[in-house]
């Protein structure tokens, strides 16, 4: 039966990691694989996890089955922390899913069942994940112009230039903030023009939340979603609580429709069930109830908060002192975009021989095209990272 089937590609991301912890050499430095480390780099459990953990193997009576839905009270509060106070609130679902990706494929699998001739368009470039998981689901991709390799930021005039000639057989997916690969963010300027333009044009916006509290703040990285959310009938979020509460392993995701009205967005659902049962079946419920322990819990909640802002701050801080210091090396400020980027990557546009003699010689691992994972960064790892990067002409 299996003769056939083509020898596997290894996948670009993970199989950097398996060349890293194989690498003998005690300098090596991986800033591949997108999760958060702290200075001693290690992916910490954080205190408000360890906290709702505790009180949840203290008080479990059940290892039932929780339902297609997922965990209710985890849906409840995904819903009010991403959509309180907002127009769409009212008329919003929310269904666990597994990770971001599982939301991602239920809602593009949602799409090609209600309109099964859309196209989804994608950033240039976008998470790789996102266009095989809609071509799987028989959609067609395409994609607009996003980031300018030049400026190292978005060109913002050529896309939504590109997206005003989008129409209601067009799917919209935006990064809700701290863009992968690239890092550039969209202004909030941008957010207002492409919600005027759903409204005129009738496309639909999908939004794909991964990395919220990684940029500017809780509140902060979700602006332009929560503007867009406020304006527009129709509206697909994807979410992730991966980077936000360090549960990468656990797999916890939601996927929101928000529908024109509130009978639509429950007939969503329904035909979600049966997506659902047709794949998943239903979701496994750790890391949802760590979540919802932590959010319906006013203390593990300011906990939480304080953790992830203080991750946050990090990260900022690690931009600056590696933008700094390739400036003073370089003697330039060619390298001041990792200020000005949001979040864990940045996208830094070296060649593929430039990661190979990285790797090679330096034993730095970079995604090839150059994405580089700030967050996996030490501070005193920066100087040596400079020094190698312009020893290899970048």
């Amino acid at each position: 039966m299996f003769e056939d089937l083509p020898i596997a590609k290894d996948d670009p991301i993970l199989s950097l990691g398996i060349a890293y912890k194989a690498d003998p050499r005690d300098n090596k430095i991986d800033l591949g694989i997108g999760v958060y480390r702290n200075e001693h780099g290690q992916t910490p459990v954080m205190q408000a996890v360890t906290a709702a953990q505790n009180r949840l193997l203290a008080q479990q009576t059940t290892q039932a089955y929780i339902g297609l839905a997922g965990n209710a009270e985890y849906n409840q509060a995904m819903l009010d922390l991403l959509l309180t106070g907002n127009a769409a609130y009212s008329r919003s679902i929310a269904m666990q899913t597994p990770g971001a990706s599982g939301a991602l494929r239920l809602l593009a699998d949602l799409i090609a069942s209600a309109k099964p001739n859309a196209t989804v368009w994608l950033s240039n470039p976008s998470y790789v994940n996102h266009q095989p998981i809609m071509q799987a689901a028989g959609l067609k991709v395409a994609f607009y112009t996003y980031f300018n390799p030049a400026s190292k930021q978005v060109d913002e005039e050529a896309m939504l230039e590109q997206i005003a000639k989008l129409g209601p057989n067009d799917v919209l997916l935006l990064h809700g903030c701290c863009h992968n690969p690239t890092g550039a963010e969209l202004s909030f300027t941008a957010w207002q023009s492409i919600t005027e333009l759903a409204l005129k044009n009738g496309f639909l916006p999908f939004v794909d939340l991964a990395y919220q509290g990684f940029g500017q703040g809780l509140e902060e990285d979700i602006k332009g979603l929560s503007h867009l959310a406020n304006r527009v009938p129709e509206l697909l979020l994807a979410s992730s609580n991966s980077k936000s509460f360090g549960l990468y392993r656990e797999r916890s995701g939601v996927a929101i429709v928000v529908g024109e009205t509130l009978q639509q967005a429950t007939n969503a659902r329904g035909k979600l069930f049966e997506l659902a049962r047709r794949s998943y079946t239903m979701p496994p419920n750790w890391g949802a109830s760590i979540v919802a322990e932590i959010l319906n819990s006013s203390e593990l909640r300011a906990q939480w908060e304080n953790e992830l802002n203080q991750m946050g701050l990090r990260m900022r801080s690690l931009r600056k002192n590696l933008a700094d210091e390739f400036n003073l090396q370089s003697n330039s400020e060619r390298f001041s975009y990792f200020t000005q980027h949001q979040g864990m990557f940045s996208l830094t546009g070296f060649s593929h021989q430039h990661t190979e003699q990285l790797r090679e010689q330096h034993a730095i691992y970079i995604v090839g095209g150059g994405r580089i994972n700030i967050a996996g960064l030490a501070q005193q790892q920066i100087p040596r990272l400079v020094e190698a990067c312009l020893a290899v002409g970048v």
